[in-house]
């Protein structure tokens, strides 16, 4: 590979690297290309990047970004997911590719910011429920504070409405 082809894959990987929420690395050694394809087209249908880098152009491109602790996880046949927004869809996609279709890929680690993770954080980030799912259990943490004061102000005066409608069918009855 020449010079200036090598420059221009180091310079996208640390623009992509420093815009990125959280990078993965995994070994796909094991897998087929048919295989490769599939992870690819559920990756990137989330819109997340999957791609076979070279070890030491992903340690260039690294440094270039900033990153630390991702170097690591550079050794070997070496493909890396980068997410721009939601760090646990990657997460969620490989692990449940690998146990889906049984297959060969093995997660290496990562770096979420700037603090790098290991497989066994990646399989928790993987198992961590959705953004969506968080913000919702957030906003019923916070709604219930309320609920239950509404209804500590309110027992009172539907206490008094049930007793003044007591003693007006009693009246009437009477």
């Amino acid at each position: 590979m020449i010079r200036k082809k090598k420059e221009e894959i180091i310079n996208e990987m640390a623009d992509s690297l420093s815009k990125s929420a959280v990078a993965i690395t995994t070994d796909y050694r094991g897998m087929s290309a048919k295989e490769m394809v599939q992870l690819r087209h559920q990756l990137h249908q989330q819109g997340v990047k999957y791609k076979v880098v070279k070890n030491t152009l992903a340690r260039f491109a690294a440094e270039k970004a900033g990153i630390k602790g991702l170097d690591q996880f550079l050794s070997g046949p070496m493909a890396i997911a980068i997410s721009y927004d939601d760090p646990v869809k990657p997460a969620k996609i490989i692990n449940e590719y690998i146990k889906a279709a049984n297959s060969a890929l093995k997660i290496k680690g990562g770096v979420l910011g700037n603090r790098a993770l290991t497989a066994a954080d990646i399989i928790n980030l993987a198992n961590t429920p959705s953004r969506e799912v968080l913000l919702s259990q957030l906003l019923g943490s916070m709604k219930s504070p309320i609920q239950s004061f509404h209804s500590v102000l309110s027992a009172p005066m539907c206490g008094l409405a049930t007793a003044l409608n007591a003693r007006i069918k009693q009246l009437e009855t009477a």
